[in-house]
């Protein structure tokens, strides 16, 4: 049962494991219909949390607790013949009753919960009963009207005083889905055509994007198969138009996998690449990535190493450009990874700022004089951006920062491609010869 399926997924996330790996653990068959329930639940999490609590007074553990989570916010959802009723895009709609229905059968099944399906059905009824009111009572609670953790959204306020509104409310956005078009293989027209055949709209987005109406599965979309396109953000994809690799050049993608800004990287030129990341698991994503896209070649290395240690993989040959996207907290992308929010502690800021710091400072001695180095991040917190990137400049003479956009920003616009991003930071810096 769907509900049930999503109700372990979101259990999972509170106990610290990401909901990708909850839901490659759900039957394929219900797998489509978990994540969207699940995905959705953890973009209303703040308030089914919030609701939830004033509704038990004593918890009975959280299995229960995320059953009504689950339920409470699929319940927020208006249902389409509800006069009025405006649904997000892509959120899923089930009938009141069904939710409630569900959820207690769900409940009645599993022996650590069957003694609580009346406890269950009496919290979802009373919600019903009393919408109005129990909404307005938590409309105030700050995780409950952004749905993200309280020293989340104190941190963005603080660094973003005229803008944080705007960030928390795109990451409750689900994002479309953008296409980098693979330009050895196709142009973006030629895909574009390629769908429109088919009965899928596309807008063409940046250099070699194309942002899909509706997403579909990929095995949906024609030339996947054949290395037509790959799946990436627009602002990702500015990654390899920064760095600006030619011809001939030798270039290090630290930090590469997945790999779809190495295979951007060789998309863009002819040039003798080195892909390196300390997980090998990771690492072969990218070689079968680049295998479907048609870029493996003897110029291309895929090396498994930590990559501040350098005694472990570099050979004392510099690199003419090295792109650095780095670790980070992942808070610019939480609208594609929505546990992300509830995985994330304020620590982790720090920790991942210093780990930053440690890589970037190894990557630059294997920066050629005259060569750059573009550091690259995908989160909107200054500590792994803009004040990375000054202290980064202050420790190295010989770094001068060169034109790049800094912080981007994410942004949800509503039936359009422009200006659709998730939020990313971006600094080139060259090395004086």
């Amino acid at each position: 049962m769907v509900i049930l399926a999503a109700a372990g997924a979101v259990r999972a996330v509170m106990e610290g494991r990401s909901l990708n790996e909850a839901l490659g653990e759900v039957s394929p068959s219900i797998r489509p219909a978990t994540q969207a329930v699940a995905f959705h639940t953890m973009r209303q999490l703040g308030w089914a949390s919030a609701v939830g609590s004033g509704l038990v007074l004593r918890s009975p553990g959280p299995h229960f607790d995320a059953l009504l989570n689950v339920a409470l916010s699929l319940l927020k959802v208006p249902a389409p013949e509800q006069e009025g009723a405006q649904v997000m895009p892509g959120a899923p709609v089930y009938a009141a009753h069904t939710v409630v229905n569900q959820a207690v059968t769900a409940a009645a099944g599993q022996r650590n919960l069957a003694a609580y399906k009346g406890l269950l059905n009496a919290c979802l009824r009373r919600y019903l009963r009393e919408r109005d009111a129990i909404d307005a009572k938590v409309a105030d609670l700050i995780e409950a009207r952004w749905n993200h953790p309280r020293w989340w959204v104190e941190q963005l306020q603080q660094a973003y005083p005229d803008q944080w509104e705007t960030i928390l409310t795109a990451a409750n956005v689900p994002p479309p889905m953008t296409l980098r078009v693979n330009v050895r293989r196709a142009t973006p027209d030629q895909v574009r055509e390629a769908f429109a055949k088919v009965g899928i709209a596309a807008e063409p987005v940046g250099d070699v994007g194309l942002m899909l109406a509706e997403p579909k599965p990929v095995s949906q979309l024609p030339g996947f198969l054949e290395g037509w396109w790959s799946v990436q953000d627009a602002s990702a994809q500015r990654a390899a138009t920064l760095l600006g690799v030619r011809e001939g050049e030798r270039v290090l993608d630290a930090c590469a996998a997945p790999g779809g800004k190495t295979a951007h990287l060789l998309e863009s030129a002819d040039i003798e690449l080195m892909a390196l990341d300390f997980d090998a698991v990771r690492l072969a994503r990218v070689a079968d990535n680049l295998k479907r896209l048609g870029l493996r070649s003897e110029k291309v290395s895929l090396v498994t190493a930590d990559a501040a240690n350098l005694d472990a993989w570099w050979d004392g040959r510099p690199f003419d450009a090295v792109l650095a996207d780095v670790p980070c907290t992942a808070s610019g992308i939480v609208r594609r990874h929505p546990d992300i929010r509830w995985l994330r502690r304020a620590p982790d800021i720090a920790r991942t700022a210093a780990l930053q710091t440690r890589i970037v400072d190894a990557l630059w001695k294997t920066v050629a004089p005259g060569g750059r180095l573009l550091y690259v991040t995908c989160s909107v917190f200054p500590e792994e951006g803009e004040r990375q990137a000054e202290a980064f400049a202050r420790r190295h003479e010989d770094a001068v920062r060169q034109d790049a956009p800094g912080q981007l920003l994410p942004v949800a616009v509503s039936g359009s491609a422009q200006g659709e991003q998730d939020g990313f930071f971006y600094a080139l810096f060259a090395k004086q010869r």
